[in-house]
């Protein structure tokens, strides 16, 4: 038979994310089965801005994006006399998945007597690249202070920063310290990278294309944006559908649905409106759908995959119901 614990962390159940996104580590990275403990999880919440050694702050030119420089002034203290054999800045980026576990607990016959099913989360940095630039002392006394400009390009093609529900995009600008025969002193900084339109006009990856136009014919309608694309998340976006081939019905809706590939993923609704089934027909069906904020924005990378399609569906009585739809793009 299955069985539950239905207390997230009873059970012995942890989650993990490699260094510097360790700081939640433990019972509050796993769950129950069914669970989605990414859900109530900021990424924010996962940096560990440093092992002790050293302390810092970091001032940022101007808001990174997917694509750009990254520019600013960093300055970092020594809590304690720090030696290593070599020093860098760094851009690390941490892919964070909630996967779903199972074991069978057998008796002395081997026979299962029971299967315990939970969910956990998984995490590996897909990316760390080291610059040379600025040079970062290798050794600093107790209480020196340095401090210096510098400017690392952001990911040419991201992915950006972005929380999916049940799988976390993030990125920090770390510097490590590499010390010889013992664990590594280290500083970071969380880096909210924002997705970059112009990747997505010039249809980068799976994204942009027909989810950047205006009017997108599907399945013999018409689904129409009138404000600008990609739609920013937090603003309200205009849709017109027309459908002059709909069936009849007792209700329609226009919805925001997001999609993706995460491993523990569900597809969702995250915007609806109701409209007049016979205004499909005639064309005069409109609506106004606030994008939330804090949405992920669209983007295909790191193996992770999200996107947004507009769906116009008519309620069709002791029938399923019928719907056509069209990509959005969002940043």
């Amino acid at each position: 038979m299955a069985f539950n614990l239905g207390i997230p962390g009873i059970g012995g159940h942890t989650g993990s994310s490699p260094s510097p996104f360790d700081a939640l580590n433990g019972p509050r990275l796993a769950g129950p089965e069914g669970s989605h403990p990414l859900h109530q999880v900021a990424a924010e919440e996962l940096l560990r801005p440093t092992d002790g050694a050293l302390s810092g702050q970091i001032a940022l030119d101007q808001p990174p994006r997917v694509g750009d420089g990254i520019t600013g002034k960093i300055r970092l203290v020594a809590n304690q006399a720090v030696t290593a054999r070599q020093a860098h800045l760094r851009l690390v980026g941490l892919r964070l998945d909630e996967v779903r576990r199972e074991i069978d607990h057998r008796n002395s016959k081997g026979e299962v007597e029971w299967t315990e099913r939970w969910v956990e989360t998984e995490g590996k940095l897909f990316s760390a690249d080291s610059f040379l630039e600025p040079p970062i002392p290798t050794s600093m006394a107790a209480g020196e202070t340095w401090e210096s400009a510098f400017a690392v390009p952001a990911p040419p093609l991201g992915p950006p920063s972005a929380h999916l529900g049940e799988s976390i995009i993030a990125w920090a600008l770390e510097v490590r310290w590499d010390v010889a025969m013992a664990a590594d002193h280290f500083v970071a900084f969380y880096l909210p990278l924002a997705q970059h339109p112009d990747l997505l006009r010039a249809g980068v990856g799976k994204q942009g294309g027909q989810s950047l136009m205006t009017d997108v014919a599907a399945g013999g309608g018409t689904i129409s944006v009138a404000t600008p694309l990609p739609a920013p998340a937090g603003q309200e976006i205009e849709v017109h559908a027309t459908w002059a081939s709909a069936p009849s019905g007792q209700e329609a809706r226009i919805e925001l649905h997001r999609r993706t590939n995460a491993p523990n993923g569900v597809e969702g609704i995250v915007a609806s409106a109701n409209v007049d089934p016979n205004a499909l027909k005639s064309g005069s069906a409109s609506v106004r759908l606030l994008v939330p904020a804090g949405l992920a924005p669209s983007f295909d990378g790191a193996g992770l995959e999200i996107d947004y399609v507009l769906r116009v569906l008519v309620d069709i009585r002791f029938r399923p119901d019928a719907a056509i739809e069209r990509p959005l793009g969002i940043v």
